[in-house]
């Protein structure tokens, strides 16, 4: 009898354990186009499709959540079981965060209307006013590169730096590739210079650093099955295609 009472008292806890596991998460996403979209129909992103994408096929629903960029940071880190894309893996944030899989690498370099810098160094000495994404890794790349303060303008993610770039407000724009080239048609006419790429890293699906252990594995599987089967590229490369001309103008 005591044997039957333990076993039943054994099946019961993990069927609440199976009960218990996460049916909806919550997720931030930055308006920062092309890597995550908010308001572009289905299209969430280079990132943002492919995240959405593995927690589909991972099993999971998803409440997207929307805050400014810094605050949305700051959310994650201090709570539970929150998923934060498309964040930079950086030596600042490194123990910040439950980094769950890579995403996809992303180059940085100087966007400009005049004639474009070929390194960091050239460009502390040319640049008084550098536009960068407010709360993003560019900050953290240029400081660690040694530009002064007084150098680095934080802006709110979207085309405000593309904006005063090419009200000649900025001399130079720090961002992804992928961004400069996206935003630079909706926002001007002008031929846009972009240096050689300076600086990189992955981004990453990122979770609070309180995060369920089945949360990670189950998205880290999923996400490298989609690398696997190519999905990541093939999301990736349809955000592009409308830049090819912009990044052809760039060959030598």
């Amino acid at each position: 009898m005591l044997a039957r009472t333990l076993c039943l008292a054994a099946l019961l806890c993990c069927a609440s354990q199976a009960c218990a596991r996460l049916q909806q998460v919550d997720l931030y996403l930055p308006d920062a186009p092309p890597l995550t979209m908010l308001e572009a129909g289905a299209s969430h992103g280079m990132v943002g499709d492919a995240t959405l994408l593995a927690l589909k096929r991972a099993g999971y629903q998803v409440r997207i959540l929307v805050a400014p960029w810094a605050r949305a940071q700051k959310r994650t880190m201090e709570g539970r079981d929150i998923l934060v894309i498309p964040l930079s893996r950086t030596p600042d944030r490194e123990a910040s965060y439950t980094w769950i899989a890579p995403i996809m690498e992303l180059q940085r370099a100087f966007f400009t209307l005049d004639e474009p810098v070929k390194d960091f160094a050239e460009a502390r000495a040319r640049y008084r006013q550098i536009g960068v994404g407010l709360g993003t890794a560019q900050n953290e790349i240029l400081r660690r590169e040694g530009f002064d303060g007084g150098q680095i303008r934080s802006l709110v993610l979207g085309d405000k730096p593309a904006q005063l770039l090419e009200m000649g407000r900025i001399d130079a724009w720090f961002t992804g590739v992928p961004e400069g080239l996206y935003i630079w048609p909706r926002v001007s006419h002008q031929r846009l210079r972009m240096s050689p790429p300076l600086a990189a890293t992955d981004l990453y699906l990122a979770c609070s650093l309180a995060c369920d252990p089945q949360l990670v594995d189950d998205l880290r599987t999923a996400i490298d099955a989609l690398r696997a089967d190519g999905s990541l590229k093939r999301i990736q490369a349809r955000y592009l295609k409308d830049a090819q001309p912009l990044l052809e103008q760039q060959a030598p």
